[in-house]
């Protein structure tokens, strides 16, 4: 089963506007794809959200773009800005990315985003989202996957047990 951009706004929206605002306050982000051997690879690279999805862009052949051909398994976390105060928090998608070689698709894509030619074009298919924020003294982490609701984890900085809130128990 596919999950694009659009479904995770359809289930949180809220939360799918915040991971978004997030990745779109900066141009370079940092990809995590697997090498041959299995062993990480990390590089930057944009992201683009445009009608309901969620698209990853590279220049042809690149290593990144040959690890998601060869394993279509990813994570992307988002650029955290200058200095060391995370102010805006933290954010990270991973999932698959699908290559697109429909021309159609990429003709459209061409013309909204005008990307440098040429380029490889992949549709993320989304498996999980994260985000770390500070709340007052809390270090709070979001997290969203297909198969269950928003659930978020409150931990403080004395030794009291994490707290877990799930968003259809909370609902």
């Amino acid at each position: 089963m596919t999950i694009t951009w659009a479904d995770v706004v359809s289930a949180e929206p809220r939360f799918a506007e915040a991971v978004q605002r997030r990745f779109e306050m900066y141009q370079h982000h940092v990809l995590a794809t697997l090498r041959k051997d299995g062993s990480p690879r990390v590089t930057g690279l944009e992201v683009t959200f445009l009608s309901g999805e969620l698209w990853l862009g590279m220049m042809p052949n690149s290593l990144k773009a040959r690890d998601l051909l060869r394993d279509p398994r990813f994570a992307v976390q988002a650029n955290p800005g200058a200095g060391d105060a995370m102010a805006d928090g933290d954010v990270r998608v991973g999932g698959r990315a699908r290559e697109v070689t429909d021309r159609r698709v990429r003709a459209r894509f061409i013309s909204e985003i005008r990307p440098p030619l040429p380029f490889q074009l992949f549709r993320v298919d989304v498996g999980e989202i994260v985000q770390t924020e500070i709340e007052g003294d809390d270090l709070v982490l979001r997290s969203w996957r297909p198969d269950r609701p928003l659930r978020t984890i409150r931990r403080g900085t004395g030794d009291a047990p994490p707290r877990v809130t799930d968003a259809r128990a909370a609902g």
